[in-house]
């Protein structure tokens, strides 16, 4: 039997995509999702309002929405990556333009039925087109800095987007993922160190430009013991339960 009789169609049935997909997984996120629930209904005093029901409706949705996603073909998203990058960013900028504020953020679009943070999109758009990206590029390639530099420009763009509304958080998962992307794409470590290095003689003048309410995070972060009460109970709470339970 030739190699080529051998090789499975890259064509699948839906049948076969649906039986090919990774169910415990899928089973694992609905138990998860099912578990804020019941925790969301017992606080609502055995209500399903005002929590519960939201809550429930967003996972039906987000259930369907994960399992649709899935069955779209890789290919199908590897051509139209830049496209979908290129969408999520335009989506950033009209946050700038156009964007609703809340409690101090511009980071959502009213679409009137909902709210959409597109930040949240760009961190599967950015995934996407720093894969399309480094697809077809040599191990020799990704050691040149001129060959990185377009990479590091495809995440820099849109988390500077995103520190400006202000959301130190994703900004700082944005880079989270284009770092992870460079690791995977064969980038020396000795780059990450010298990066790491330059951010470390950056931080007095990071931590100047960051919000009241952001230093304040890290801060309690450190050192949760300053607000036990309020906005490092949760952590404190986090550690005493790791005690509890023996680590």
């Amino acid at each position: 039997m030739s190699i080529a009789t051998r090789i499975k169609p890259m064509e699948l049935r839906l049948s076969e995509k649906l039986l090919g997909m990774h169910w415990p997984l899928v089973a694992l996120i609905v138990v998860i999702g099912l578990v804020g629930y019941i925790v969301l209904y017992s606080a609502g005093g055995g209500s399903h309002e005002p929590w519960a029901a939201r809550h429930g409706l967003r996972l039906a949705f987000g259930t369907l929405l994960m399992l649709g996603i899935a069955l779209i073909d890789v290919r199908l998203l590897f051509r139209h990556a830049y496209t979908i990058y290129g969408i999520c960013l335009s989506l950033l900028i009209a946050v700038e333009i156009m964007g609703s504020l809340s409690k101090g953020a511009q980071r959502w679009i009213d679409l009137g039925f909902f709210q959409l943070q597109p930040s949240e999109l760009m961190k599967i758009a950015l995934a996407l087109a720093l894969a399309r990206y480094f697809h077809p590029s040599y191990l020799d390639e990704v050691k040149s800095p001129s060959h990185l530099l377009p990479a590091i420009l495809l995440a820099a763009v849109p988390a500077a987007l995103v520190l400006k509304q202000p959301d130190l958080g994703t900004a700082v998962m944005l880079l989270a993922v284009a770092v992870a992307m460079l690791f995977l794409a064969g980038v020396r470590l000795w780059k990450f160190a010298l990066a790491i290095a330059a951010v470390g003689g950056a931080l007095p003048i990071i931590w100047s430009q960051l919000h009241d309410y952001q230093r304040e995070r890290v801060l309690t972060f450190m050192e949760p013991e300053r607000d036990p009460l309020g906005a490092g109970y949760h952590i404190i709470q986090s550690k005493i339960a790791l005690g509890s339970g023996g680590l």
